[in-house]
């Protein structure tokens, strides 16, 4: 099935899917699915999981059962959905995202955690060590503090003589903080003057570039479901405001952002159904090292450098895994 059209379905049954979960035989095991976003944007990294997870056995409505929740990248619905799901005393839970992994962790000690995308689990301590997790979480990090240094040195060569960046960052995620600070420090041996818009919510996100008024020549978007949720809007006003972007996603250029770096995160979701396999398994997670990224993308938007005014080299657009146009 094209790639495209198993999303449209995927999406499509998004809203009968907590039904169809809840009708289940409870002999089956059960994953409790704490998707951080939408359907629109976690959609096609949750269809990568659940088409691994058929690739290894487990076929969905007849060797398993999976409960999807939708976080909506809002903090306060990772809390109540993973405070259900420990009620609910399902098998496994499985996220993304650090503030809905401490929202998992926080609401139990021992129902098994997976998270197939976290920021800096180490340094925002999901994890003691990469190595050896212990406890019950584990899974897949895209170590997003790493590739800051990479993602402003290719910003610069598009944008000529920038001098002067915006960084958008949901401060209420631990990870996104961490990531915000990296961004500001490496940013600054650069040389380059740096304006944080920090956001908590969607309603934050208009007021914020409002406030921005042309005191910057490109923006850093630090990745997190709230800004994925909302990242049509955020290129909207950044396109609107004559800024060149950088994100850490594909989809984030998909929705009209100038290009992304970062780990190619389907693939992660992907790798995120083995750990689950091996947990149903009888392994523990504790004893499953945690994973870092097994590829990295650059994705450029060619319609929107053109609509900035920008001229791509040819150089640059050979290094990039995809040209969007």
């Amino acid at each position: 099935m094209k790639r495209r059209t198993f999303i449209a379905l995927l999406g499509g049954a998004a809203a009968a899917w907590p039904l169809a979960a809840q009708a289940q035989q409870p002999a089956k095991p059960t994953i409790g699915f704490l998707v951080a976003g939408t359907p629109l944007s976690h959609g096609q990294w949750v269809a990568a999981f659940v088409q691994r997870l058929r690739e290894l056995g487990w076929i969905e409505g007849r060797t398993i059962a999976i409960e999807y929740r939708w976080g909506e990248g809002r903090n306060e619905r990772f809390a109540e959905i993973a405070a259900e799901f420990a009620r609910r005393k399902v098998d496994v839970i499985v996220t993304s995202a650090t503030a809905a992994v401490v929202a998992a962790k926080q609401a139990t000690s021992v129902i098994p955690i997976v998270f197939a995308a976290a920021g800096d689990p180490v340094g925002t301590g999901l994890v003691p060590s990469l190595a050896r997790p212990g406890g019950n979480v584990t899974g897949l990090s895209i170590q997003q503090t790493d590739v800051a240094a990479k993602r402003l040195e290719l910003l610069r060569e598009v944008v000529p003589g920038l001098g002067r960046l915006a960084i958008l960052a949901n401060v209420g995620s631990p990870s996104v903080v961490l990531d915000m600070r990296e961004v500001e420090a490496t940013a600054r041996t650069l040389g380059l003057e740096v304006t944080t818009l920090e956001i908590r919510r969607g309603e934050d996100i208009a007021p914020a570039f409002e406030a921005l008024k042309g005191r910057a020549d490109a923006l850093y978007v630090c990745i997190d479901p709230l800004v994925g949720t909302h990242r049509i809007r955020i290129n909207t006003l950044a396109l609107a405001a004559r800024l060149p972007t950088m994100h850490a996603t594909r989809e984030a250029v998909e929705a009209g952002g100038l290009m992304s770096y970062g780990a190619n995160v389907p693939d992660l979701f992907r790798f995120a159904a083995d750990y689950v396999d091996k947990i149903l398994r009888g392994a523990k997670p504790g004893d499953i090292p945690v994973e870092q990224p097994r590829k990295f993308d650059l994705i450029i938007n060619l319609t929107t450098a053109r609509a900035l005014g920008l001229t791509m080299p040819e150089a640059f657009l050979l290094r990039a895994n995809e040209v969007l146009e």
